[in-house]
C-alpha cells in the first residue's frame, strides 16, 4: 500500500501525544508541501500583475496562470484551454453561470429549472434567484431513501419546459456519485443546457468534459490539494462566445469608449479584475502534483478504507448509517442514538479526530431524510487505516461518555 501523507506537512501534527486524524476532506483538503512552495516562491520571485505589462515580471506571472489554464485543460479532457474560466471557487462558477443564462434570455416566464433533492446550497440558491428573477418554476427530482437520484422522477420532471438541469456529480452529504453520463444524455436529447456541480469529484472521480458532453461543469481548488479562492468554470466554447459577462471591468474589454465597449473572447471574457494570480500558480502546483501520483492504487485503497469504516460503524451499539447509495465516494455519514451531531463531533475533536457535523449546507436534503444533520468523515487520497481506526476508537468512546 502507497502512502503521501509526507507530503502534507499539517498531518504531521499531534494532539494530545497522538498524530491528528484529519476526516473533513470533503471540506477542503490539506496541501502537499509542492502547493505551498509554489505560491511562496511566485510571491518571493514572479509577484506581478498579468497580461498588462511588457516587464519580465509581468510575462512570468502570466506564463505561471496561463500554463496553469492549460493543465487544467488537460486535466478534465477540455477541447480548448479557453473553455476554462479562473473564478473564486464552484460557488461562484455556479453564480456565474445562473447570470449569464438569465442575462441572455435562456430561461423565461413559465419555463422550468430542474435540480435535486441531494444538492448543495450553492447548486439551490442561484437556481432559485434565477427563477424569481425570470418567473421561471424550479423543480427537484426526488432521491430514493438510500440516498440516490430517482431516475424515474427525473424523466418524469424533465418536461419541454426544462430549460436547466443542473445537479452535483457526487453529493456532498452522503457520497452518493450521481449517473452523469446518462442524464446529460436524457438532458441533451430534450434541448436541456445542463450544468454540472463538480466541487467533491476531482479526486475521486475521472473528470472527462468530453465524455460527459455536458454544457458546463464546476470545482474548487481547495478540494483538490489546492488553494482556497480559486475555482474552474468549465464550459464549451461555442456557449462561452455567445453569452454575455458577468462583471464588467479591466482584463475583460478589448476596446472601451464613453459610448460603447467591445469584449474579448472567453476566458477572459468572464475573467473581470485581477485574478488571484498565486491561487492559479497553487493549483497549477496541485495538478501537477495529482498527476504525478498512482490514483488508481490511491482510489482502491481509499474504498477500502470507506468500506472499513462502513463496517465499522455498524457494529457499534446505537449507530446509524445515513444513505447506502449504489455507488459512494470518500463520504461516510452517520447518527448515533445518544446524542446531537454536533455533540458527538466536539467529543471526537476533544480526542483529536477531525469531522465534520450539521446540514453539510443540504439543508433540503436533511429534511427529506428527516434529520437535524449529520456526523460527517470524509477521507482523501492522504487517508489511512489509523484514521479509521482512531474514528471508530472516538465513536465508541464518545458514546458512552453520551
Amino acid at each position: 500500500m502507497i502512502s503521501i501523507r509526507d507530503d502534507f506537512p499539517i498531518l504531521r501534527r499531534t494532539f494530545r501525544r497522538r498524530p491528528l486524524i484529519y476526516l473533513d476532506s470533503a471540506a477542503t483538503t490539506q496541501k502537499p508541501g509542492k502547493v505551498i512552495e509554489a505560491m511562496k516562491a511566485y510571491y518571493e520571485m514572479h509577484n506581478a500583475n498579468v497580461h498588462r505589462a511588457a516587464h519580465i515580471l509581468a510575462l512570468e506571472a502570466t506564463e505561471l496562470m496561463e500554463n496553469t489554464r492549460k493543465a487544467l485543460h488537460t486535466l478534465i479532457n477540455a477541447s480548448d484551454p479557453a473553455e476554462i474560466v479562473y473564478t473564486r471557487g464552484t460557488t461562484e462558477a455556479i453564480n456565474l453561470i445562473a447570470a449569464i443564462l438569465g442575462a441572455a434570455g435562456k430561461v423565461a416566464p413559465g419555463d422550468e429549472i430542474l435540480i435535486t433533492e441531494m444538492e448543495h446550497h450553492s447548486n439551490i440558491v442561484p437556481w432559485q434567484m434565477l427563477a424569481e428573477r425570470t418567473q421561471a418554476t424550479l423543480r427537484a427530482v426526488r432521491i430514493t431513501d438510500a440516498g440516490d437520484l430517482d431516475y424515474d422522477d427525473f424523466l418524469r420532471k424533465l418536461s419541454p419546459k426544462t430549460r436547466i438541469f443542473a445537479c452535483n456529480h457526487v453529493s456532498n452529504a452522503l457520497g452518493t456519485v450521481n449517473p452523469l453520463a446518462q442524464l446529460i444524455s436524457d438532458a441533451k436529447a430534450a434541448g436541456v443546457i445542463t450544468v454540472i456541480d463538480g466541487a467533491q469529484a476531482p479526486l475521486h472521480q475521472h473528470m472527462d468534459m468530453q465524455a460527459l458532453n455536458c454544457d458546463f461543469y464546476c470545482f474548487s481548488g481547495h478540494k483538490m490539494f489546492g488553494p482556497t479562492g480559486i475555482g474552474v468554470l468549465y464550459g464549451k466554447l461555442e456557449h462561452l462566445k455567445n453569452l454575455p459577462p458577468w462583471q464588467g471591468g479591466g482584463e475583460m474589454i478589448e476596446h472601451v469608449t464613453l459610448a460603447r465597449t467591445t469584449y474579448q473572447q472567453p476566458p477572459y471574457k468572464f475573467e473581470a479584475g485581477t485574478p488571484h494570480i498565486a491561487g492559479a500558480v497553487g493549483l497549477g502546483a496541485a495538478v501537477d502534483y495529482i498527476n504525478s501520483l498512482d490514483k488508481p492504487t490511491l482510489l482502491k485503497s481509499e474504498n477500502e478504507l470507506i468500506n472499513r469504516t462502513i463496517s465499522g460503524l455498524k457494529q457499534i451499539p446505537g449507530v446509524k448509517i445515513i444513505g447506502a447509495p449504489q455507488t459512494r465516494s470518500s463520504v461516510v455519514s452517520f447518527l448515533t442514538k445518544q446524542g446531537h451531531p454536533h455533540d458527538l463531533g466536539t467529543l471526537l475533536d476533544q480526542q483529536g479526530v477531525a469531522v465534520r457535523t450539521g446540514h453539510h449546507c443540504a439543508m433540503p436534503l436533511m429534511e427529506r431524510l428527516g434529520i437535524p444533520g449529520t456526523v460527517r468523515a470524509s477521507f482523501s487520497l492522504y487517508s489511512n487505516s489509523d484514521d479509521v481506526d482512531r474514528l471508530l476508537e472516538g465513536v465508541d468512546k464518545a458514546i458512552d461518555l453520551l
